[in-house]
């Protein structure tokens, strides 16, 4: 919430606008932050911070990636936003992942519908996968680790392949991951697509299990929304 929304004129204008070798990792964003509240419960940064040119944008989905994310940032020069939950989540990656920017990490091939989450919802994804295959529904995971730049040439891949999209963010649906995949879809590959995501309201306080329920960000939710989407094409 501070290092984005308060401090927002030092980062653009003397971190970006200057090109400094400055890296952002804050703690703490999305509903998961829990009983602190809307006030508290930061999601905007992703909209603020790709927004910005020559910013760099990465949303590790678990402890071992956000190692690799963060030495990734460290070593390449220029502006960085690395996106750090608070609440624990299941590992995705080995402890000896390495993290390239500018790609997304295809974990598991579908043919159905594509999958394309960041963060934590990474693995509600996952999770997602497995509920759709009970039906008969393959579906492909993406984990877009890097928003900004974002790796066009898997996501695309996958949309023409799958014909189906579902993004899913711990953050607002306005200008996060799902707005980045949709102005890349809608240049280049127009499928149907649905945004998993707080839709256009702040947080409020409760505990991350209950707060992620409420906003419809679960595996339950995703594995709905991509049942409805293919029907909807029926």
């Amino acid at each position: 919430m501070f290092a984005t929304g308060r401090a927002y004129d030092q980062v653009r204008n003397t971190v970006c606008y200057s090109e400094l070798d400055v890296k952002l990792a804050p703690t703490h964003s999305g509903v998961t932050v829990g009983p602190d509240g809307g006030s508290h419960q930061m999601l905007e940064d992703l909209a603020l911070m790709r927004a910005l040119p020559g910013m760099r944008v990465l949303v590790p989905a678990d402890f071992n990636s956000a190692k690799a994310a963060l030495r990734t940032a460290a070593t390449t020069p220029g502006p960085f936003y690395v996106r750090l939950g608070r609440v624990g989540v299941e590992e995705v990656y080995p402890s000896d992942t390495t993290f390239e920017l500018g790609r997304a990490y295809v974990l598991r091939e579908g043919t159905d519908v594509t999958l394309a989450a960041c963060g934590l919802m990474v693995g509600q994804a996952l999770e997602a996968a497995d509920q759709l295959a009970e039906k008969g529904i393959n579906a492909e995971v993406i984990d877009v680790a890097t928003i900004k730049p974002i790796d066009a040439d898997t996501i695309l891949a996958s949309a023409r392949k799958t014909g189906f999209v579902v993004t899913c963010e711990e953050h607002s649906i306005i200008g996060g991951l799902g707005s980045a995949v949709a102005e890349l879809l809608v240049e280049n590959a127009p499928v149907p697509m649905r945004r998993i995501g707080v839709r256009d309201v702040f947080g409020t306080s409760g505990e991350p299990a209950e707060l992620l329920e409420h906003f419809g960000l679960t595996a339950a939710h995703i594995a709905l929304a991509a049942r409805e989407l293919r029907a909807s094409a029926v």
